[in-house]
């Protein structure tokens, strides 16, 4: 049996290989019924929607295509690679590149000129764990 680091980007993983992958580099990230996917809470409509785009946006940039549940104030998304009926590399990598700018906060992060958003809740539109 050859391990995740070995697998080609649309030959599909095993159900441990995946669980290990994801406890290695995505950890809020489950496999589920198939799928690997993350919900994200947001604080209302507003962050809904910017969450739903920028999954858009790198879904559709990647060419790589996630199923959402979109709600008031969550986004879940699902990721599998449905011509390889399976996790692939693929998903593992949008996986990680949504993780990146979803969560991204720049005032944490490395700071900077970038701030971040205010400490006050007419801003505020992502609930970061």
């Amino acid at each position: 049996m050859t391990s995740w680091r070995e697998r080609g980007e649309d030959n599909p993983y095993d159900e441990a290989a995946v669980v290990a992958r994801l406890a290695a580099e995505l950890p809020r990230w489950e496999f589920k019924d198939g799928w690997i996917r993350r919900t994200y809470r947001t604080a209302g409509w507003k962050g809904t929607l910017m969450v739903v785009n920028t999954i858009g946006h790198l879904a559709e940039a990647a060419f790589h295509h996630p199923d959402l549940v979109v709600s008031y104030a969550f986004v879940t998304v699902k990721l599998m690679n449905h011509a390889a009926k399976g996790i692939t590399d693929k998903d593992f990598e949008l996986a990680r590149k949504i993780e990146e700018v979803v969560m991204w906060q720049p005032g944490l992060d490395e700071g900077g000129a970038l701030t971040g958003t205010p400490e006050d809740p007419r801003f505020k539109y992502l609930k970061y764990d």
